[in-house]
């Protein structure tokens, strides 16, 4: 894999304060995320973690290096089961008219990345469905599509 950053950005019809509180709070994130949440108290050096189905399997873990609400936030993010292959992502947060713009970054891979493939293929799904649920109140089936496309709920290819 060619160790380069990945950028979305997406434009949202909310206010900053409703995107911060879909990406940190856990009941929100369970509703868009395909019932993933992502727990912690967003603390720069505190732990963090993306659970599957109220703090079950956790799939990914990492540190808050930066906290400003509602504005950026940025993680370190890793398997569990592979803490070396660690990454960082930011999520920027700023007013564009009566908007949001969002810039989800996901970078700083190491050579040779697993992850970097994984999450090429997650993060533009994950956003379409917290753009949607934050304008329409509706999730898209994020597993369902994955389902679709052969892909698991980590992003490898479905047996």
């Amino acid at each position: 894999m060619i160790n380069q950053d990945f950028v979305y950005t997406t434009y949202i019809k909310s206010t900053p304060e409703k995107v911060w509180s879909a990406i940190t709070n856990p009941e929100f994130t369970h509703q868009y995320w395909g019932g993933h949440e992502n727990v912690s108290d967003w603390k720069k050096g505190s732990d963090w973690k993306h659970t599957h189905g109220n703090g079950g399997n956790v799939r990914i873990i990492g540190k808050v290096l930066e906290s400003n609400p509602p504005k950026r936030l940025v993680l370190t993010w890793a398997d569990p089961a592979d803490t070396d292959d660690d990454s960082r992502v930011t999520f920027e947060i700023d007013t564009a008219g009566d908007m949001v713009r969002l810039n989800v970054i996901h970078g700083n891979f190491k050579p040779g990345s697993v992850m970097a493939g994984k999450v090429a293929m997650g993060w533009p799904l994950v956003l379409s469905s917290l753009k949607s649920m934050l304008e329409t109140g509706k999730a898209i089936d994020v597993m369902g599509i994955k389902a679709a496309l052969g892909q698991s709920c980590n992003g490898e290819a479905a047996a």
